[in-house]
């Protein structure tokens, strides 16, 4: 395996036995892995030849543009629990544990 299809193995790992439900998709599952991992391996090999980069630190940049929109998501759900979500806000608490986030970290979180 050349480190582009190491990278897209990474980045679509195969899914567990049993891990599947029903269980007999498990194979359709594990094509449409193999397929994820095709197109990312063509996908990394063209933009790293087009913009001369690492193959690695796209990888890299690509999953931190991911978990920066992930965060951003997040901060939106909590200010719309705060703020608008039924006809009374949730509390601070019970959303930073939900979030994985501090009591405090929920208030500033979207402020």
């Amino acid at each position: 395996m050349n480190p582009i299809e190491e990278l897209a193995a990474l980045r679509h790992p195969l899914p567990e036995p049993g891990s599947v439900t029903p269980a007999d998709c498990f194979l359709d599952a594990c094509e449409q892995v193999a397929e994820q991992r095709e197109e990312e391996a063509s996908r990394l090999e063209a933009a790293s030849e087009a913009l001369r980069v690492d193959p690695l630190l796209l990888a890299l940049e690509d999953l931190r543009a991911q978990k920066e929109a992930v965060d951003a998501r997040i901060r939106w759900m909590l200010a719309y629990g705060r703020e608008f979500f039924g006809n009374r806000p949730y509390g601070l608490e019970e959303l930073a544990r939900h979030a994985g986030y501090s009591f405090s970290g929920v208030r500033t979180a979207y402020g």
